[in-house]
C-alpha cells in the first residue's frame, strides 16, 4: 500500500520518468535525392527550409556544393537552388541575404534569385562549419580546425574569440546573453558572453553538431554521429534519439518552434528528416 501511495504522489508531481521524458517521433522524410546535406536552416518568415548540400568532400573546394529549398513538410521544392559553391556548412539569414559557411569564406546569396552575390574570405579560417546571425546583422562563423570563431561585420571580416579549451568548435547560436557553442571534439558545450567570458553549460557525445533553443535555457544539440540530445535549464543532457545503427547521421540541425518540428540533415543518408519534439 505504501509504494501505490508513493507512486500517486510522484505522478501528481509531475516527477513520474514517463511524463517527464522528452521525445522526438519522426513525422515525414525527404527522398534520398540530396547530396550530402551538412546543414538545415528554417526561415520563418518565408515558412521553408534551406538546406546546405556538399556534393563532394566536406573539405574540397570543387565547385559542386549548392543549396536546395524544401517545404516544412518534407517535399523538396527546388533541389540545386544556389549553385558554385565548394563546400557549403551552415547558414544564416540578415534582411534578405544567405550567409553561407563555404571553407574559408562566406557566400552572401540573394533570397529572392538565389544569386550569389559576393564571395568573402576569411583571413586564417581554414574549415568554417557554422553560422549564426544576431539581432544587429553580425555574422558568426565557428572555424572547426582553428578553433576560432570570426565576425562579418558589413560584409568586414574580423576574428572575435579564440581558446584553447575549444577542441573542434562547430554549431553556434547568437542569443541576447551571448553565443552558444558545441564543440565537436569533446561533446562539451559553452556559453561565451558579451564580455567573451567562456563557461561550460552541458555535455552531450563527441560530435557536437548543431545547437537550437528548445524553450527557456533550454536546447536541443544534435550529434553528427547520429544522436540527438535535450539539454534543462540546469545543463542536464537527455538523448531523445539514435539512429548510428541505421547508419543515418545528425548534423545541423534547427527546429519550428511553432510547430515543435525538429528538422535533421542525415549527411550521408542524402535526406533530411522532420521530427515531432515532445517535453
Amino acid at each position: 500500500m505504501q509504494k501505490r501511495y508513493f507512486l500517486l504522489i510522484v505522478i501528481a508531481l509531475g516527477l513520474h520518468p514517463l511524463l517527464s521524458a522528452q521525445t522526438l517521433t519522426l513525422k515525414w522524410k525527404t527522398d534520398s535525392v540530396l547530396s550530402v546535406p551538412e546543414s538545415v536552416y528554417f526561415d520563418g518568415k518565408a515558412n521553408l527550409l534551406y538546406v546546405s548540400n556538399i556534393a563532394g568532400k566536406a573539405n574540397e573546394k570543387d565547385g559542386n556544393g549548392f543549396i536546395s529549398k524544401i517545404s516544412p513538410e518534407g517535399k523538396i521544392i527546388t533541389k540545386e537552388w544556389a549553385g558554385g559553391l565548394d563546400a557549403p556548412k551552415g547558414m544564416g539569414i540578415f534582411k534578405n541575404k544567405l550567409f553561407v559557411a563555404d571553407l574559408s569564406r562566406v557566400a552572401i546569396i540573394d533570397l529572392t534569385t538565389g544569386k550569389v552575390l559576393k564571395r568573402i574570405d576569411i583571413d586564417g579560417a581554414r574549415f568554417l562549419n557554422d553560422v549564426t546571425v544576431d539581432k544587429r546583422g553580425v555574422v558568426y562563423l565557428s572555424d572547426s580546425e582553428t578553433g576560432k570563431i570570426f565576425t562579418l561585420t558589413d560584409e568586414t571580416p574580423a576574428l572575435y574569440f579564440e581558446s584553447v579549451e575549444f577542441k573542434r568548435i562547430n554549431g553556434l547560436l547568437s542569443l541576447k546573453n551571448g553565443i552558444y557553442v558545441a564543440d565537436a571534439g569533446n561533446g562539451m558545450n559553452y556559453k561565451l558572453s558579451a564580455d567573451k567570458q567562456l563557461s561550460k553549460f552541458a555535455e552531450t557525445a563527441p560530435g557536437a553538431d548543431g545547437i537550437v533553443l528548445a524553450g527557456e535555457n533550454e536546447f536541443i544539440v544534435s550529434s553528427w554521429g547520429g544522436e540527438i540530445y535535450f539539454v534543462d535549464a540546469n545543463g542536464k543532457s537527455t538523448k531523445m534519439l539514435d539512429t548510428k545503427a541505421q547508419k543515418l547521421n545528425s548534423a545541423d540541425i534547427d527546429y519550428d518552434p511553432k510547430t515543435k518540428t525538429v528538422f535533421v540533415p542525415t549527411f550521408f543518408g542524402n535526406s533530411v528528416m522532420g521530427y515531432q519534439f515532445k517535453k
